[in-house]
């Protein structure tokens, strides 16, 4: 029902306009088409774009819910989202994980299924009519290309590089629970042009990656399928029309985790309530509950081993967070008791937190129990044992790293500016 004003652009899969109720957005419309080889092999796939639009809209919805800058608003219906307005960047950014297509093309000697540590990153500059040709960073840099006032230079492509990776490593995480493997992704970045800032555009759908069921090449369900035809027959289409289909069947699983987790914090007094509730709001960003409890190991050892037992019966993954300031037994006594982590918190005072803090560190042989000052740390410390196990809260750590990266690029490049 949205009022749709003029067309901004159009691809071979996809319209874009613009939403004059809604400003600084636009109206992304899939198309039942489905192409290769820059359209040199073009068919119309009948449901193709709900298919592309659900599996767009679930992995931007993972992606900016674990803290990915994205233009995604919402999606609008089965083939169409909402998405920030954004002047594109003309550059395909590839990440590979598995040497395969292409760039066995382009380095020979490279046997098919090489693994890439870290991932690969590769940048392509587009253009139908010379096939994407593969670009540098250099070459970037030097085309010195503005985009809403925001001129891409070493920061700009440093980001986009970085980002690629982080995006590429929190969608192959994701899949890993379903026993896929993420072989290789393309996405593109814009520039938002109210916020002037580089995000995440387009759209990723299985057009964009190489999907491996299992690791097994002969199992792929992405695009791949569809180039591999030799003739494109209703029968083969078809086939190529239920790997889309399974692919956006499971792609809304990545929204989810079968794995549980929570954080306990016991703290020895009242007293310390504020600390403590620095640690359950940090635990909140990472979206593990978090529980406070009051017990003392000193005043009531017995109450502490029976809060204890009460999280221990009930299956659920936990980790323990001691809170005690002075003479800390809290920590200790939880860690020579109980298999699950334990990790010492405690509020220092001013006057006698460099005497206090040695009841933390320095504990009895046989208890491993490690000590941050820091609330957000201790739940930084829980999240990474969560996400072990569950890539949601892996993907917002993953994230963290990015950002705070990201922050230190920016603050830099200002600093220099301002200096010039």
């Amino acid at each position: 029902d949205l009022k749709l004003g003029k067309k901004v652009n159009e691809g071979k899969t996809k319209e874009v306009y613009e939403l004059p109720d809604i400003p600084g957005c636009v109206l992304m419309q899939s198309k039942d088409q489905i192409t290769a080889g820059n359209a040199a092999r073009k068919d119309r796939m009948e449901g193709k774009a709900a298919i592309s639009n659900t599996t767009t809209s679930c992995v931007f919805q993972l992606l900016q819910e674990a803290g990915i800058k994205t233009a995604f608003v919402r999606k609008q219906s089965d083939t169409a989202f909402i998405a920030a307005h954004c002047e594109m960047i003309p550059i395909e950014w590839v990440c590979r994980r598995i040497a395969t297509g292409s760039f066995l093309k382009r380095n020979p000697g490279v046997k098919e299924g090489y693994k890439f540590y870290p991932p690969k990153i590769e940048m392509f500059y587009k253009d139908d009519a010379n096939n994407d040709p593969q670009w540098s960073e250099e070459q970037l840099i030097e085309a010195k290309f503005c985009f809403a006032g925001l001129t891409i230079g070493q920061t700009e492509v440093d980001i986009m590089a970085r980002s690629t990776q982080a995006i590429f490593e929190i969608l192959e995480k994701s899949w890993q629970p379903q026993n896929c493997t993420l072989v290789d992704l393309k996405i593109e970045f814009g520039v938002n042009i109210l916020t002037k800032e580089i995000v995440l555009a387009d759209v990723i759908d299985n057009d964009s990656w190489r999907l491996w069921p299992s690791g097994d090449r002969s199992q792929q369900k992405d695009k791949q399928s569809y180039r591999d035809l030799k003739e494109v027959t209703p029968e083969a289409l078809q086939m190529v029309k239920r790997n889309f289909e399974w692919v956006a069947e499971r792609v809304e699983l990545l929204l989810k985790t079968k794995s549980q987790g929570r954080v306990v914090v016991l703290m020895g007094s009242p007293s310390d309530l504020s600390h403590c509730e620095k640690i359950k709001k940090a635990c909140a960003t990472f979206g593990i509950p978090c529980e406070l409890r009051v017990t003392s190991a000193h005043k009531g050892p017995d109450e502490t081993l029976r809060i204890k037992a009460e999280y221990e019966g009930d299956g659920i993954p936990t980790v323990f967070v001691a809170v005690a300031g002075r003479s800390n037994g809290l920590g200790p006594v939880m860690s020579g008791n109980t298999a699950y982590p334990v990790v010492n918190c405690p509020p220092l005072s001013a006057d006698w937190g460099t005497q206090d803090v040695w009841s933390s560190l320095r504990l009895p042989s046989g208890l491993g129990c490690p000590t941050t000052l820091s609330p957000e740390g201790a739940a930084q410390f829980a999240a990474q044992i969560f996400g072990l196990n569950n890539h949601l809260v892996w993907a917002k750590l993953r994230s963290n790293m990015l950002n705070t990266w990201i922050s230190l690029k920016q603050a830099d490049k200002k600093l220099r500016e301002c200096t010039l």
